[in-house]
């Protein structure tokens, strides 16, 4: 459920009139819905009630200021991948007991900014990744709690860019090594080993694959408790998927997904960490953009939106689908229309969707992406020198830009010339 409807034949975000907010900020933008953030992440931490547990927000899926604030101000944990992510958490509001940092290649600056700063524990994937966070550890007098990610090798039956849980895949130790990499890990002056990670994509569309993980999970708590370890923490990572197209069958709830965490892993007596994103973010924004132009082509017709490939990544880099729908209601009835439609950008992968049926629309009219609030703005670029596009946030009938579309000089003022240039033109 998400909280973009319908309301007198106009679309709605919450109790917002889209052409309203298009009218305040020019399009494209982005418009995401605080209900929907505040429900989705609710969802999950009642999934898991009865658990010792902690929902830590995946940033990556949508990591700006407003939407941080909104999440930390409900309980949440956050999930990080860089030390930009770390500071913007921090930023935002979130102590660094409920700061996890994950990722393949942290720097020693950025495992000097997270222990100094506070953190909760590090998700380590590598010997050569313990060897140095043990080293900065220690060489600031103090001790880095980790868990480390094994690679369970499951296929998650997703797509192959977001696939993370295979042996081939460059996530975690293979989960055949762990006994060897938790005895090192115990080795090491710097490090207290508090538990196990595990995250095996993203965009699941199905339970299997996480009870494959979880068991295989379950099982190796047991082995490394038998061998000496202290294993508290499970961290099982996200990757629940949503229903990118209302009309497919949607995918399982968080409520089913808390019912297997607890079926195969509750028994152990273990703090169980999950780092949802997607699902929170994703269905709780949408792109909004303005027909440019109706064209007719050989053989088919196209909409040019002013919307591009550097505002919306995931078609061209995934094919990734999203219900496309006029902002203004058409009429009961109104025979759908093939389009395809695309972005202005001089690629021909700047198409978001071919031969897509959908109800008649002139030059001016506003379209909506739904479901564009997860790895949407934070992929995006300024490709051809585009502005990044507004991000606005919506809360019942108030809505506040919460990034600002910068001005071309903005932009261009970045850019600086080498003195043996000055003058040159």
């Amino acid at each position: 459920m998400d909280h973009f409807l319908y309301r007198d034949g106009v679309l709605h975000a919450e109790d917002v009139a889209i052409p309203e907010i298009a009218k305040a900020v020019g399009t494209p933008f982005y418009v995401y819905s605080s209900a929907t953030l505040a429900r989705h992440y609710r969802l999950f931490d009642e999934a898991l009630e009865g658990l010792d547990h902690l929902v830590c927000y995946a940033m990556k899926a949508n990591s700006n200021q407003a939407v941080l604030r909104l999440m930390a101000s409900l309980g949440s944990g956050v999930d990080v991948v860089s030390g930009g992510e770390y500071l913007r958490a921090k930023a935002a509001g979130f102590p660094g007991d409920r700061i996890v940092f994950s990722g393949v290649g942290k720097t020693r600056e950025e495992m000097r900014l997270a222990l100094l700063g506070g953190i909760r524990q590090f998700n380590v994937e590598s010997e050569p990744e313990m060897v140095v966070l043990s080293e900065v550890a220690v060489g600031l007098g103090m001790v880095a709690p980790i868990t480390v990610r094994v690679n369970p090798d499951v296929d998650a039956k997703t797509h192959e860019k977001i696939a993370t849980g295979k042996s081939e895949n460059k996530f975690g130790i293979p989960i055949a090594r762990s006994r060897e990499v938790y005895a090192l890990a115990a080795r090491l002056p710097g490090l207290e080993v508090i538990g196990i990670d595990v995250h095996i994509g993203s965009q699941l569309t199905s339970l299997e694959p996480y009870e494959q993980a979880y068991l295989k999970v379950a099982e190796l708590t047991e082995t490394l408790r038998a061998d000496g370890h202290t294993i508290r923490r499970l961290d099982l990572g996200g990757g629940l998927g949503i229903p990118y197209e209302q009309s497919n069958t949607a995918p399982p709830l968080p409520v089913e997904y808390g019912a297997l965490v607890k079926r195969t892993l509750g028994h152990l007596d273990c703090e169980i960490e999950i780092e949802p994103g997607r699902l929170i973010a994703g269905n709780a924004g949408i792109l909004v953009s303005e027909v440019i132009y109706v064209k007719s082509g050989e053989g088919r017709d196209f909409l040019i939106l002013d919307a591009a490939m550097n505002d919306l990544v995931r078609p061209a880099m995934y094919g990734a689908h999203h219900d496309i729908l006029p902002v203004i209601e058409p009429e009961a009835g109104t025979e759908q229309h093939p389009y395809d439609i695309v972005g202005p950008v001089c690629e021909s992968g700047d198409t978001f969707t071919k031969n897509r049926a959908m109800p008649p629309v002139e030059a001016g009219a506003l379209v909506a992406f739904r479901s564009a609030g997860a790895y949407g703005a934070v992929m995006a670029s300024e490709y051809n020198t585009r502005p990044l596009i507004p991000e606005v946030l919506v809360h019942e009938h108030q809505f506040a830009v919460i990034r600002p579309r910068p001005t071309f000089d903005e932009i261009i003022n970045r850019d600086t010339i080498p003195e043996w240039l000055e003058g040159s033109a």
